[in-house]
């Protein structure tokens, strides 16, 4: 029998990469601070922030859209006692695939880099709720 918490791992790695992100956005928004007009943080209007700031911004934005499905998916699985290998291999698929978005998104930013990533990650996804799907339909 494979042990339960195993799957909790992946889902840490993914929540190292959302304090990873948090932390790039604020050194991203404190050096546009320091160049632009600081007011534009109390409105967000006026001149737009420097395109370092608003790529950490969209990342961190990211990373509360899929990932809290991914986080759903990681814990039902964990309380319902259903982590298998499949499950496993699924969870591991989606925190790599997002470890790998978020390198790209962060340097190249090469959108069919990043697209294929979030592709790949996103099918992990689905085929973990599919294997969930399965053992809830079938308790």
């Amino acid at each position: 029998m494979i042990n339960q918490k195993l799957v909790l791992v992946p889902m840490l790695v993914v929540v190292a990469l959302t304090f990873v992100g948090f932390l790039r956005l604020l050194a991203t928004r404190a050096a546009a601070a320091k160049v632009m007009d600081p007011t534009f943080y109390r409105t967000y209007l006026g001149a737009a922030e420097p395109e370092p700031a608003h790529i950490a911004a969209r990342h961190w934005n990211n990373l509360f859209e899929l990932p809290t499905v991914y986080y759903a998916a990681c814990l039902t699985a964990f309380m319902l006692g259903a982590v298998s290998t499949g499950v496993l291999i699924c969870a591991w698929g989606f925190a790599v695939g997002r470890v790998v978005q978020s390198a790209v998104h962060l340097t190249s930013n090469v959108p069919g880099a990043r697209g294929g990533a979030f592709i790949i990650a996103a099918l992990f996804l689905l085929a973990l709720w599919v294997q969930l799907g399965i053992v809830i339909l079938h308790a």
